[in-house]
């Protein structure tokens, strides 16, 4: 049988000697952070949330020691003078006012103000929010019934009590409640700034105004009412800015992916400050750049000070900034993976921040080692440690997307040997659309590294190439790309690329282009193969890929009976 063509040797793109240079870059003396000091972008509560924390173990000791030593019933008698000197401020006007006044505290409005704020978050797809307002608000319920339980102290005594109640008074559970709701409600619905300034301060009318009420009413006594503001207020200030701090998962209602931080404020003055004192340049500008493109970190266009011998004395470089967020995002696009297609997406998870932007740096510098068109990479860049990390390369100005580009045979040549270049060294892209080929004055580049692998599976090596030749037919048409395919490739390879590569392999954006095109470039590639081969099975099932799925299934159940359970035995 005679042998198949064999793909002549090609030389990728020429070696980094010969690229021109990047605009020359001014750099001052780097600063090594002594020991001890906080980094650019510390985590922290702030004065009030430790003011509060501080408050709510200080009110958790003093009852303690008070229920142990006998001294409550001094709280006790100081509470009923309280009461009864408001009591004598009774009239049947004040008295209708009070019920109304205090109706935030009841429990078809407690679980009214549940109910809104599930329904907002799960219509914003706000869901770190979501997951932390649930938390806080159960946690919050269930630990102030058990305290009032545990503490069991009655109602007031001495004045007479004109609203409901039911249970033990200390703390105040519903006032509590409450507090936790109208805090959490602050903190995961209201931008941060002006509103949630003005938010403080309507929650501190409405929790003044209900405290009044409730003593009035003699429902609960003063220091109830104090002990169940503070742990209110204590518990999901202390989580929303652990766990949902403004600088990563920052309230807004405009169209964007979580994906993207907020690059101004105290984020954006760390940025300039790690810049220098890491890499030595003084940056006078952070803003994203391309987030169309870009799902999995947010990317930064850094204006820096440049050569002051340049005109304007100002160039720019590239930023990916990746934080916490993006890694959690990674477990789970690699778990659906594993669950939807099993063995072909079989990938380990990244387990810090700081090993996945290591990663990506490390494939840069082998692209660019083996003389592919890539970003000169520059360095990393710590913004807070383990927890947010800035990748910093070339800019490539007045480079525009291969979707918006002139392309001609020279062009294609290059991105085809880009891929035949890749297939030598045993590296696999994986993420091969218009958004990461660029061109600029006739020379493709190729960037975003970040799914890249080494020593890539057969399978991998054949989807990039197959993904190449559809972006570069974008412009152009399959006939043209094929024929300059086959210079670089057989005709066996360029099959094997075509029977292993369908829709779900496709980067989302390059399945977009298409339709929107209305072109089946996929079926016309087809069309021009000499023979097809048998289309490569993308369902593989393994042992692994059983497992997860079982225990997957398994934690949904568990979870959400468990949170079914908390509701139905929540005290609201």
């Amino acid at each position: 049988m005679a042998s198949l063509p064999q793909a002549p040797p090609v030389t990728a793109h020429p070696r980094p000697g010969v690229r021109p240079a990047p605009p020359p870059i001014a750099r001052v003396r780097r600063r090594r952070r002594p020991s001890g000091e906080p980094p650019p972008l510390p985590r922290h509560l702030n004065a009030s949330g430790r003011w509060w924390l501080g408050s709510s173990i200080v009110v958790a000791v003093l009852w303690g020691v008070g229920a142990a030593t006998g001294h409550i019933a001094v709280v006790d008698l100081v509470d009923t003078r309280v009461l009864q000197a408001v009591g004598e401020l009774r009239s049947p006007g004040l008295t209708r006012i009070a019920e109304v006044a205090g109706g935030l505290a009841t429990p078809v409005a407690l679980k009214v103000v549940w109910l809104v704020n599930m329904v907002v978050l799960v219509a914003c797809r706000r869901w770190r929010h979501l997951l932390v307002w649930l938390g806080v608000g159960l946690v919050v319920a269930n630990l102030a019934d058990t305290a009032a339980t545990t503490l069991q102290r009655p109602r007031p005594y001495g004045v007479e009590v004109l609203g409901p109640w039911s249970g033990f008074s200390m703390p105040s559970v519903p006032v509590t409640v409450l507090a936790a709701f109208l805090v959490s409600t602050l903190y995961a619905l209201v931008p941060a700034g002006r509103w949630r300034t003005v938010g403080k301060w309507v929650v501190v009318g409405l929790l003044a105004v209900t405290a009044a009420s409730r003593l009035y009413l003699a429902q609960d006594h003063p220091t109830d009412v104090l002990a169940g503001v503070v742990l209110g207020v204590a518990a999901p200030l202390a989580a929303f800015r652990l766990l949902t701090p403004n600088e990563v998962y920052p309230v807004r209602y405009a169209r964007g992916r979580p994906a993207h931080l907020d690059v101004t404020g105290s984020r954006g003055e760390a940025i300039v400050r790690a810049l220098q004192d890491q890499l030595g340049l003084v940056a006078t500008e952070v803003t994203p750049f391309g987030l169309a493109g870009s799902g999995g970190s947010t990317p930064l266009k850094i204006t820096v000070e440049a050569d002051p011998e340049r005109d304007g004395g100002e160039s720019c470089v590239f930023g990916k900034l990746y934080a916490a967020t993006h890694l959690r995002s990674d477990r789970w696009f690699k778990l659906g993976r594993t669950l939807l297609y099993g063995r072909l997406e079989d990938e380990k998870p990244y387990h810090s921040v700081r090993r996945l932007v290591q990663y990506e740096d490390y494939v840069l510098r082998v692209l660019w080692d083996a003389g592919l068109p890539v970003p000169h990479p520059m360095g990393i860049v710590e913004i807070t440690p383990e927890r947010e990390y800035l990748l910093v390369t070339e800019f490539l100005a007045g480079a525009r997307e291969i979707g918006e580009a002139d392309i001609d045979d020279r062009v294609i040549d290059q991105g085809l040997a880009v891929v035949r270049r890749m297939w030598e060294i045993g590296v696999a892209h994986r993420d091969v659309k218009p958004a990461n080929v660029l061109v600029r004055d006739g020379t493709l580049f190729l960037i975003d590294s970040a799914f890249a692998e080494v020593r890539p599976s057969p399978w991998r090596q054949a989807v990039d190439l197959a993904n190449t030749m559809l972006v570069l037919a974008l412009r152009t048409d399959a006939d043209r790309v094929y024929r300059r395919a086959r210079l670089y490739f057989s005709d066996e390879e360029i099959a094997e690329a075509f029977a292993a590569t369908r829709g779900l392999t496709m980067p989302s954006q390059l399945r977009r282009m298409l339709r929107q095109q209305g072109r089946d470039l996929h079926a016309e590639f087809l069309r021009l193969l000499p023979y097809r081969l048998p289309p490569v099975r993308i369902q593989r099932w393994s042992w692994r890929r059983v497992g997860l799925t079982a225990v997957t299934l398994l934690c949904l159940v568990l979870g959400a009976g468990f949170v079914l359970d908390l509701i139905v035995r929540s005290p609201l």
